[in-house]
């Protein structure tokens, strides 16, 4: 894979700010995120690619057969394809901060990616991730920083299904921090003080995030 495999929003970092990638959710584009991203991280490179999987007027970063239900096969294809895409940018980048950032089918892309090859980022945002079955064990993903965020009554991503994913990354030492808000499965307010402060700290002087559930 190469790194025009996606039609793709790219923008430079500046300086030695990080690389942003950012997955938009079923129905957005490689626009959704960028206003966002330039307002936390403005010196930031930004390459957020445009899911190529059409369902209906809609686009997805990997097939479904139902709402909550996947093609594993499709996935494991889709996933396969991404990694490419990153490692190409990345080796592209050699020594600077690689950062994710998914919502919904675009956090769902991120996680299947961070399963098999977590090494690709420094830290990842998962919002609103759907993960309907249980990831292998990796110990690479040790000392990763996740964040994810849901809402406590999402009819989409039931909240037992995102806490078992919490409890995932924690059992894989990974530093996981949780937010919830008491919606659904919109991003809320809420949400963006601790993604805000997720993209933001400094590893110098950052303790360990350990795991944080705002519930």
């Amino acid at each position: 894979m190469t790194i025009s495999s996606y039609q793709a929003l790219v923008r430079a970092p500046r300086g030695n700010a990080p690389i942003v990638f950012a997955f938009h959710g079923t129905g957005g584009d490689e626009y959704q995120f960028a206003e966002l991203v330039g307002q936390i991280l403005p010196d930031a490179g930004l390459i957020s690619p445009r899911g190529d999987v059409p369902e209906f007027e809609t686009l997805r970063f990997f097939r479904r057969t139902s709402e909550g239900s996947y093609d594993m096969q499709d996935l494991a294809r889709r996933t396969e394809k991404m990694i490419g895409f990153i490692a190409a940018h990345k080796a592209e980048n050699p020594g600077r901060e690689i950062y994710g950032l998914g919502y919904s089918n675009g956090a769902n892309i991120l996680a299947s990616v961070l399963f098999r090859e977590p090494q690709l980022f420094d830290r990842a945002a998962l919002l609103h991730p759907l993960i309907p079955w249980i990831p292998a064990d990796n110990p690479q993903l040790r000392e990763r920083s996740v964040l994810i965020t849901a809402g406590q009554h999402d009819p989409i991503c039931p909240l037992p299904l995102t806490e078992r994913l919490v409890d995932y990354f924690a059992a894989q030492k990974a530093r996981v921090e949780a937010c919830y808000h008491s919606g659904g499965h919109e991003i809320r307010t809420e949400e963006l003080g601790p993604l805000y402060s997720f993209l933001t700290w400094r590893k110098t002087g950052a303790a360990d995030l350990g795991r944080r559930n705002n519930r």
